[in-house]
């Protein structure tokens, strides 16, 4: 075969395979869907070879497509390594660094890693968008995500900081002086409860757990909120139990404003990731930025 695909080809190919999308591929590498498909139509006529099975709804790889993405892989996996390699004699890193990440996420960077961050990669800027809902990073154009590991998707390489974290219920004395204090997660029910909504309009399900025994409940409640602060800030007011993430509640605990209930219903689950897809090039920008949220975290601990 004299006909050699483009290294922008082959890129292109391995991102519409992984993705199983012409849109998140095109999103990926900053091309539109209808030049992606091009780009597939030409390479595939002059290959000789079809690669793609394509409906209206999806996108997969054929037969000789899933041989060529297999043996692609680790040639595009070693360019990168190669190409990360050669940068590390280009000086510092500089450009801009996005991240899609939590508020309460993004409040645990600034105590630490991301003051560090700035001083030592002045050549860096530091983009970081705060919303609720989960985003397709990738689509969206960031370079990596901050979210709970739970909801880290699959597919994704996850760096863990900040130790594990738990979700507590949370009332103030004087809403539990009129209220009686529940002992289990049933007694909720008897409860006037603050209720988040979650960016997909759902109400969100307390979530207890005690000597393997797990419970999932409907609170029900006059107030709902989309935002934790908000839910605590209610608390505090005695308008009724909040369920929210300890660093939320942790000053409010120490200042007396709130009392911690169903405490040994309320296990640890594993904390925040940052997350970045593995199957792309990994900007410097990036890798700084990892090495030094797991240099904060050896020093906090």
């Amino acid at each position: 075969m004299s006909y050699r695909p483009t290294l922008d080809d082959l890129n292109a190919f391995a991102a519409i395979v992984t993705h199983r999308s012409f849109r998140k591929a095109a999103g990926e590498l900053g091309l539109s869907p209808s030049t992606l498909s091009h780009m597939m139509r030409n390479m595939e006529a002059r290959m000789g070879v079809r690669l793609l099975h394509r409906t209206t709804r999806s996108v997969a790889a054929t037969e000789a497509g899933e041989m060529l993405l297999d043996r692609l892989k680790p040639v595009l996996r070693d360019l990168d390594l190669a190409l990360d390699a050669v940068g590390e004699f280009g000086g510092q890193p500089s450009g801009t660094l996005r991240i899609n990440a939590s508020e309460i996420a993004a409040r645990v960077l600034l105590n630490a890693a991301i003051p560090l961050f700035l001083e030592r990669y002045p050549e860096i800027s530091l983009d970081i968008v705060t919303e609720n809902r989960l985003v397709d990073i990738v689509g969206e154009g960031f370079d990596a995500g901050i979210r709970l590991r739970e909801s880290v998707p699959l597919d994704m390489i996850a760096v863990e900081f900040g130790g594990e974290t738990r979700f507590l219920a949370v009332a103030s004395s004087a809403y539990l002086k009129d209220h009686k204090q529940p002992k289990t997660p049933e007694d909720l029910k008897r409860h006037r409860c603050i209720r988040l909504r979650m960016p997909s309009g759902k109400l969100y399900r307390w979530e207890f757990e005690k000597h393997g025994q797990a419970v999932t409940i409907e609170v029900s409640g006059a107030l709902t909120l989309d935002h934790v602060e908000l839910m605590a800030e209610a608390a505090v007011k005695g308008l009724g139990i909040a369920y929210v993430p300890e660093r939320v509640a942790r000053p409010y605990l120490a200042s007396g404003d709130l009392i911690s209930v169903l405490d040994d219903w309320c296990p640890s689950i594993p904390g925040l990731c940052l997350y970045y897809p593995g199957h792309r090039h990994l900007p410097q920008s990036l890798r700084a930025f990892i090495s030094v949220l797991t240099e904060a975290e050896r020093q906090g601990a």
